[in-house]
């Protein structure tokens, strides 16, 4: 493709920002708006110009499939492979500079990566070391103070804990951490963005060649950077190289895991003589969507403003359903989806988002009964499956004997006979000499801390792991992988379960020999293995299993940024739901809830529907709400209130877009009406909360005060007004 071709497919506006000069930018991208493919062509359009060669441009992504996907768009515009181009997330290109500079980075060349849950087992390790109660100090709680700590790239001397007991002893638990990981040569996803840049700062001919390397640095998601992750890229570019940051303010969503807005706020602050270019014509969604959305999003204060728009057409008004209570609403929702269906919408296309995980049981209870198949998008990953992990974990013994945390997690997987107080033992021993648990096991062994039997188990399990991997050494490594799983043991274990989790189980294992069949090694400091175990760290939790079969997606508003649908629901916008309860006491949290929002909508193409519930139930409670406040700020042009259906009565929405006034419920079979107080022989009194069906075979649901909610049909129930 020439330069003409690479240009000709672009708006006046995407062709901008592609063939700009050399220099600082900031593409403000709105949603839909075509920023990946912005990116991919300037890309493309810098080599295609001379103006770099591939080997000099550093392009950061946040996820593994968007550097896959940029990657493939470049070479398929350029016709030509550009595998020495550095395009990677930012854990990637951390991890490949410190595997390239290990030695100035004060790790072993063999260094390993912990995973969340690796990361996880680490930390508990280090409570009990510490002899401190997890009921009182929360493995999770330490566990992202120290990630929280990085992110912001502190390390635990430089936390200023204020003297207070809590912080204190948190500061003391993430040292003692941090002297295990150094001891057992591990590095967590935190560490490897403050590694990385701890090394350039203190090597300052490391980071000039980077700096003379790297002539172009293009970020994406550039909203979701967070301080470590915006250092980094200051430093990279602090010689002069031109940024070029593609983001939008408006769906900046993840404050509460580190991303900080400020950064693309204060961007042409710290960037001289950035040229701001701003995509606003929508690809995706329809007019009325748009509109409400602009609306929506202007209330909120210091954005760097852009207004959506679309040359298509203006499309239907959004469905906005009032119900009464969660139940109604998630029948309301799913008889509208069997609408769809019925009409010819793909299952796949269909998407119900929510606040809350919590919210999903009644829509997955609805979606069972009208036998609508659903997928919870965003479930658990290949490499976040516990045999998986299982697995790699004796891979990363056989790669290094000394990682405590794989050898925890295996030592007794599948049951070998080392109970929990054995391992204790061994963990005493490795405090007590400052040693790997692998060293301290051996030492258990000679000196007789364990009873013969359990002496006998660790001595087994050490013999099995030098077995395989002197076995192992001239192996491929698909071969490796099989030889580990039939030695251990870990896919017969499987296999004999003959029950359907088992087969799963089974049938993964087997899967990861096809993925180390099929793995290419593009780290050539690393050895096979210890490339694919990184692979495998850095994957986890990305990534989604095959399609299979058709199914309606499920999913929290969160999971869906970066995806579109032709029909979404976006549901429970209610106060203290969505906004969250406790987005209202901590600042720029609302503010942060109202861009959630404005993503949610922008997901839809053709048709969105917005519902929300008078009385819901969560977390046990049934909780009595009022419309969100999110609804009062789109305008009421954009809207269309949606009546309860005559089988489906319920009390229905009658003030506006910012009133929860309801008229009168109508009356139901039997004569009770929603709401109305009841008495049944068994369960005692309850209020009518909703009802289905006709006739001989409906039913209500009732709440009792003491059995909780029950559906009834009234022919039997002998229900007695109250």
């Amino acid at each position: 493709m020439d330069i003409s071709d690479l240009l000709d497919n672009l708006n006046d506006v995407q062709r901008e920002a592609v063939a700009a000069p050399p220099g600082n930018m900031l593409i403000v991208a709105g949603a839909g708006s075509g920023k990946t493919r912005v990116l991919a062509h300037r890309i493309a359009y810098l080599i295609r110009t001379g103006e770099v060669s591939p080997q000099e441009i550093l392009a950061v992504t946040f996820t593994n499939k968007a550097a896959r996907s940029m990657r493939e768009r470049i070479e398929d515009m350029l016709d030509m492979p550009v595998r020495q181009m550095w395009v990677g997330t930012f854990h990637g290109i951390a991890h490949r500079l410190l595997r390239a500079h290990w030695q100035e980075a004060g790790l072993p060349q063999g260094f390993q990566i912990l995973d969340s849950d690796d990361q996880l087992r680490t930390v508990k390790r280090v409570l009990r070391s510490m002899e401190l109660d997890e009921a009182r100090w929360p493995p999770k709680q330490a566990q992202w103070f120290i990630n929280a700590q990085k992110d912001e790239g502190r390390r635990p001397e430089h936390v200023d804990h204020h003297n207070a007991a809590y912080e204190l002893q948190m500061v003391k638990i993430y040292a003692a951490y941090e002297e295990v990981c150094k001891r057992s040569g591990l590095v967590d996803f935190a560490e490897l963005l403050l590694r990385t840049h701890e090394t350039l700062l203190k090597n300052p001919g490391l980071l000039a060649h980077y700096q003379r390397r790297f002539r172009h640095i293009l970020v994406d998601e550039f909203q979701d950077t967070n301080t470590i992750q915006y250092a980094w890229l200051k430093l990279l570019a602090s010689s002069g190289n031109p940024m070029f940051a593609v983001g939008d303010d408006d769906q900046s969503i993840y404050g509460w895991r580190g991303a900080r807005i400020e950064n693309i706020q204060r961007y042409t602050e710290d960037f001289a003589n950035t040229q701001t270019v701003r995509l606003e014509q929508n690809y995706r969604s329809t007019g009325n969507i748009l509109s409400a959305a602009n609306a929506l999003i202007a209330k909120n204060d210091g954005r760097l403003g852009k207004n959506l728009w679309t040359e298509g057409s203006e499309g239907e008004p959004i469905l906005l359903y009032a119900a009464f209570n969660d139940l109604e609403e998630a029948r309301y929702i799913i008889s509208n989806i069997q609408t769809h269906i019925d009409h010819g919408t793909v299952k796949s296309e269909i998407a119900i988002l929510y606040r809350s995980n919590a919210q999903s049981r009644v829509l997955e209870s609805a979606l069972q009964r009208a036998e609508i198949p659903y997928r919870i998008y965003g479930g658990q990953r290949f490499f976040e499956r516990a045999e998986i992990k299982n697995a790699t974990a004796y891979l990363r013994l056989l790669s290094n004997p000394h990682d405590d945390a794989s050898f925890e997690r295996v030592v007794n997987t599948p049951t070998r006979g080392i109970g929990e107080r054995s391992v204790q033992v061994v963990r005493d021993m490795a405090k007590q000499n400052q040693c790997s648990l692998w060293q301290a096991a051996g030492e258990v062994i000679a000196s007789k801390s364990v009873a013969a039997r359990s002496a006998n188990a660790l001595q087994s399990f050490i013999s099995l792991i030098e077995g395989m991997t002197t076995a192992s050494q001239e192996m491929e490594l698909f071969e490796k992988v099989e030889h580990m799983l039939q030695a251990s043991t870990l896919l017969a274990t499987h296999q004999a379960d003959k029950t359907e989790k088992g087969a799963m189980r089974a049938e993964n294992l087997e899967e990861l020999i096809t993925a180390a069949r099929q793995f290419e090694n593009e780290e050539e400091e690393l050895s096979e293995l210890d490339s694919f175990l990184a692979h495998a760290a850095l994957e986890a939790g990305e990534g989604q299993g095959s399609e299979g079969e058709e199914c309606v997606q499920l999913m929290t508003l969160h999971t869906a940024k970066g995806l579109e649908f032709d029909v979404v629901y976006l549901s429970g916008l209610e106060e203290g739901l969505f906004p969250h309860r406790m987005s209202l006491d901590e600042p720029g949290r609302l503010e942060e809830e109202r861009r959630l929002c404005y993503v949610g909508m922008t997901r839809a193409r053709q048709q969105l529907c917005i519902s929300y519930a008078e009385i819901r139930r969560l977390h046990g409670q049934e909780q009595y709400t009022q419309a969100s406040r999110f609804l009062s700020e789109i305008p009421d042009e954009y809207l269309r209130e949606v009546r309860a259906r005559a089988s489906h009565s319920a009390a229905v929405y009658s003030g506006g877009t910012s009133s929860t006034g309801w008229s009168a419920p109508q009356q139901i079979a039997g004569g009770f009406q929603l709401g109305q107080r009841v008495s049944h022989a068994k369960f005692g009194e309850g209020v009518v909360t909703s009802s289905e069906g006709d006739g001989a075979h409906a039913r209500v649901q009732v709440n009792f005060s003491d059995y909780g909610s029950k559906w009834l049909v009234i022919a039997y129930a002998n229900l007695q007004a109250v």
